[in-house]
């Protein structure tokens, strides 16, 4: 009697993994002017949240908000995330496991970059991601008034963000942005003052060593000349001491 093996049914295969890319082999920025306000802004605003675990600031990373469509991604420039760790490591933003888009964008805009910006981007931002606050900085003064225009999201629209003594407020950084020449800069009105960048800290940090190395040679120099002076005084005691006196 012979046996005949069973007819074993090949297996299903599953759905392929899908692999989102960390970059399109693109260049930083358009411009230098671009790429370092950018670089600059992620910086200085990295600084600002420091002692906050979870507010994270990046820029000019994937992010993708559709689950296994590589193709639905976007790439701001600054953005912000209030409720999500910072120390996560990440090479792309996946927002279906962060639970949370960001909460405020800045786009480096250019004339090229225009339509992307104010259209596709836009939509995207308000209708998809629900970014709170969106900013356009224009640097070289190609299409934009007055270099900065803000978007606020209330009740699903855009709204402007009117300006306040020439600069606009953001509510989720609590900080205003400013344009000073080809630059973006981030104001604090509590100090009246511009966040600075790392090179100002460090340039402000030599100074500071400087000023205090110099009140320590003057403290120094003084300290010499009053113990030349004690001496000289102690000389001159001992000569009296031992001086015959006329007859």
């Amino acid at each position: 009697m012979s046996i005949i093996p069973p007819i074993s049914t090949p297996a299903t295969p599953g759905p392929a993994e899908v692999i989102y890319p960390c970059s399109d082999g693109r260049p930083v920025g358009e411009t230098p002017v671009h790429r370092d306000n950018l670089l600059l802004t992620i910086e200085v605003l990295q600084e600002w949240f420091a002692s906050e675990p979870d507010v994270y600031v990046s820029g000019n990373m994937f992010m993708f908000y559709v689950k296994g469509d590589k193709r639905k991604h976007v790439s701001p420039d600054v953005f912000v995330v209030r409720g999500v760790p910072k120390d996560k490591p990440r090479k792309h933003y996946l927002l279906w496991e962060e639970g949370r888009g960001p909460d405020l964008v800045i786009e480096i805009t250019s004339d090229s970059t225009r339509r992307d910006d104010t259209n596709k981007k836009l939509k995207l931002y308000r209708d998809v991601l629900k970014v709170s606050e969106y900013f356009l900085f224009d640097p070289y003064r190609e299409y934009l008034e007055g270099q900065l225009k803000g978007h606020r999201l209330r009740d699903g629209e855009y709204e402007p963000v009117l300006p306040n003594s020439g600069r606009l407020p953001s509510e989720v950084l609590g900080l205003h942005l400013e344009a000073d020449g080809e630059d973006l800069r981030l104001y604090d009105p509590k100090t009246g003052r511009w966040l600075p960048t790392a090179r100002e800290q460090a340039r402000a940090e030599r100074k500071r060593a400087d000023a205090e190395q110099e009140r320590a040679d003057a403290e120094a120099k003084r300290a010499r000349e009053q113990q030349l002076e004690v001496e000289r005084l102690r000389r001159e005691i001992e000569l009296l001491k031992h001086r015959r006196p006329d007859a």
